[in-house]
């Protein structure tokens, strides 16, 4: 369902703007200084994945960890509901929110990872 359609209440939008914002500014500020952002938490199988792909590729980025399955699954619920995203790693290449580790290694395949980071595919 688009935005567009979901109709919320000036009350509830402020509730969710403030839910964490720490966190979200956080997370904001880092996306905003490097060209990718990697947001996770520990024993997440996906999330090293990602890094893994990302360090073997030789392309750097900025990793964030937030807790783990056991603990900070609240502030994490912050950082789904703003950018849109249900599960981690939430990755983020030039501003851009790419999605996971399966979208970063179909980007990484199609050769369009490249395009976006501004190299020749390897």
């Amino acid at each position: 369902m688009s935005d567009a359609l979901v109709k919320v209440h000036p009350a509830a939008a402020a509730a969710r703007a403030a839910y964490h914002a720490d966190l979200v500014s956080e997370v904001s500020a880092a996306i905003a200084r490097h060209d990718v952002v990697v947001v996770g938490m520990a024993w997440n199988h996906p999330v090293r994945l990602a890094r893994r792909l990302l360090d073997k590729e030789e392309i750097p980025y900025t990793y964030l960890e937030y807790g783990n399955y056991l603990v900070g699954w609240r502030r994490r619920l912050a950082l789904k509901i703003w950018a849109g995203w249900p599960t981690f790693p939430q990755i983020w290449i030039r501003g851009t929110f790419i999605g996971g580790h399966s979208d970063l290694k179909r980007l990484k395949e199609s050769g369009e990872l490249a395009q976006l980071l501004g190299r020749a595919a390897s």
